[in-house]
């Protein structure tokens, strides 16, 4: 199947505004073409430094400015670190995902403890993957060179919409830094949250924009905004699984390649939901207790629901052609 990135505005709209069925419908016949249908990647996600941030992201309880009764805490130590990565991956996980509550990375101490803990991680034969906040070429490349695998960085919401929910970074700081992420190698993650208030125009805006970047992103978050009380979304309703489904089934149809992930918000979803879900093409997953700092489905709940479904993990490194080098080490496929 032919990629495109030219995509037009009318276009991402027609196909996010089709009856939910025949979205749903023709999503699926795509996923079945393009993916290995029953595979779904599993993911972990750890908070290495939370709380504190200077960011005013209205739905997120780690800004501190707002009173969410998140604790903040420093950098975790490399050992609790690998201890985590190394349960995530006995547990099924063959991503690992860290995340820090930085506006950015600055050059110092603690980004040298972080590219270490990529090394020690990556070690584990695991994918590693970091959300740090915006970042510049030169350390996009020292962290492709300590084996970043994936860099996420959310668009959050449209261009439009964007000022109302941040104001202490542009909507182009996020465009920049999916370009330094590309540009050094690193496999691109970014994806948004839908229930912030914004509109369906909000949503194909979005999607157009990820779809049109000059090559689409690897992976691709839908997030359900899980409410915080002390934030000022934190009396939004839950977003709806038929939200949710054109959101995933949308995603699927423009960038056909792409992991499409059904992250934040799975913990209010029955399997019955989620099932639906990956049926629209999403094939990957975040397991484990907490994301960052919000309620997630733990590794057995996820197990039982892979079992009833007739679900598998997606090895690690699938897309790493056989004997490429990461890290220094050969990597098998499916390591």
């Amino acid at each position: 199947m032919q990629l495109r990135t030219n995509w037009t505005l009318e276009e991402v709209n027609a196909i996010y505004h089709q009856p939910v069925l025949e979205l749903v419908t023709q999503a699926a016949a795509i996923h079945a073409q393009t993916q290995a249908t029953g595979e779904v990647q599993v993911c972990t996600l750890l908070s290495v430094k939370t709380g504190g941030c200077p960011e005013d992201c209205a739905y997120c309880p780690q800004a501190a400015r707002y009173h969410t009764g998140v604790q903040a805490h420093k950098l975790l130590p490399d050992a609790e670190v690998l201890a985590s990565a190394q349960r995530a991956k006995d547990s099924g996980s063959t991503r690992f995902c860290m995340g820090a509550a930085w506006r950015e990375i600055r050059d110092n101490r603690d980004f040298d403890r972080v590219l270490g803990m990529v090394e020690q991680v990556n070690g584990l034969g695991l994918e590693v993957c970091c959300t740090l906040g915006m970042l510049n070429e030169y350390q996009a490349e020292r962290l492709k060179q300590a084996g970043l695998y994936a860099y996420n960085h959310n668009l959050d919401t449209s261009r439009e919409h964007y000022d109302d929910i941040i104001t202490t970074r542009t909507y182009d700081d996020r465009l920049n830094t999916l370009e330094h992420v590309r540009k050094a190698g690193i496999s691109v993650c970014s994806g948004g949250i839908i229930g912030l208030g914004e509109t369906d125009e909000d949503r194909v805006a979005m999607l157009h924009t990820l779809a049109t970047l000059p090559a689409h992103p690897e992976s691709v978050p839908v997030n359900a905004l899980v409410p915080v009380a002390g934030t000022p979304l934190a009396d939004q309703p839950r977003v709806s699984v038929w939200e949710m489904l054109r959101m995933i089934a949308t995603a699927r149809i423009l960038m056909p390649h792409t992991m499409v992930r059904l992250s934040a918000g799975r913990q209010e979803m029955p399997v019955t939901e989620q099932a639906l879900c990956f049926l629209a093409g999403a094939n990957s997953i975040f397991s484990g207790e907490k994301l960052l700092t919000t309620p997630n489905p733990d590794f057995d709940a996820d197990k039982q629901m892979f079992a009833l479904l007739g679900l598998k993990p997606r090895k690690s490194f699938k897309d790493v052609p056989e004997g490429a080098v990461v890290l220094g080490k050969e990597v098998p496929v499916g390591a």
